[in-house]
């Protein structure tokens, strides 16, 4: 079983990384092995309030299990205190300094705090030692670089960053679908439309592109498509109608959230 546990975005997502080495062994390892399973469990399953009592009694056992610092520090995030989690980070990568998982864990936070330089800088030290390894980038670093790069209003930037991830893990259909976004947000229709199609084709219960195809039909005048797109994606996720999230949590850049914003105000009248 997996260790590890890594926070992409602020979406507050938990999601299973590669195996990593135990830490430290403590005199009591079987019960240190227990707890660590429990508090794994009720992060995996969303029950941060059980996890994190949890991950404090592992840590009083192990203070030396970096993943345990790492996991803590994703389910203080969810909890809502990102002061709490960067703290967390920080301290798995001073028992780890190699590991990438916790740069990636602090910058979600970071992200979350608004700090753009800092977690930006977080993820470039997971790109750059790739890079020194002659390893392919990681496109989790890649992906969560263009939200800091969009929430900074260089979509041209996010843009590259998106479709690099898209590159480096090619079934990751959201970093394509923000690739196409950011070339809506840039004007170019033309491209973003051909790849949130080929996108639905692909994946024909795919919220996300659903909607952002909406909102560029609407654009473009192609009132009957759109709205025939809307039916499924407003199905698959109600969240789509909510402006704010789609800004805040989603991250689509202002101009596709205008577009929809505006063909849903015409659907309700």
């Amino acid at each position: 079983m997996s260790r590890w546990l890594a926070a992409l975005l602020v979406v507050l997502q938990l999601v299973l990384l590669a195996p990593q080495a135990a830490a430290a062994a403590t005199t009591a390892a079987g019960t240190h092995q227990q707890l660590f399973e429990q508090a794994l469990a009720a992060s995996r399953e969303g029950r941060f309030a059980e996890a994190l009592p949890l991950w404090d009694q592992v840590l009083e056992q192990a203070p030396g299990d970096a993943a345990a610092w790492s996991n803590r520090g994703n389910v203080r995030l969810a909890l809502g205190d990102p002061e709490a989690a960067i703290a967390d980070q920080s301290q798995a990568m001073a028992l780890d300094p190699d590991n990438p998982d916790p740069h990636l864990n602090r910058g979600t936070a970071e992200e979350a705090l608004g700090q753009w330089k800092a977690a930006e800088a977080d993820y470039r030290w997971i790109l750059e030692r790739d890079a020194e390894a002659g390893q392919g980038p990681d496109a989790s670093a890649l992906y969560n670089l263009g939200n800091v790069q969009g929430s900074q209003g260089d979509w041209t930037a996010a843009q590259a960053s998106f479709s690099a991830a898209a590159e480096a893990r090619p079934g990751f259909a959201m970093a394509r679908s923000s690739a196409a976004l950011a070339a809506f947000q840039l004007g170019d229709l033309e491209a973003a439309e051909r790849q949130l199609r080929a996108l639905i084709r692909r994946h024909p219960l795919f919220a996300d592109a659903r909607a952002a195809l909406t909102a560029l039909l609407w654009r473009r005048g192609a009132v009957g498509e759109a709205e025939s797109h809307w039916a499924s994606a407003s199905g698959l996720d109600p969240r789509y109608r909510q402006p704010e999230w789609l800004l805040q949590i989603r991250r689509w850049p202002p101009e596709p959230v205008h577009a929809l914003e505006d063909f849903l105000a015409l659907a309700s009248r």
